[in-house]
């Protein structure tokens, strides 16, 4: 079962790894900006590159489209 992250936890599991947010982000295809964004709580990921971003930090499950 995944469970999923807080921003923090997010930011936390990128830094244990050694992984830059810009690198994640281009790894995943996710807009860079927008992965700080929703790290730091400005955004929560309700829909478009926010929701993709959320997606991809494990902070969002992904949708059953």
């Amino acid at each position: 079962m995944n469970t999923l992250r807080t921003p923090s936890e997010a930011k936390l599991w990128l830094q244990d790894r050694g992984i830059s947010i810009q690198a994640f982000a281009l790894a995943h295809n996710v807009d860079a900006p927008t992965c700080y964004q929703i790290l730091a709580g400005r955004k929560k990921g309700l829909r478009g590159k926010a929701h993709d971003a959320a997606v991809a930090l494990g902070i969002k499950p992904p949708s059953d489209d």
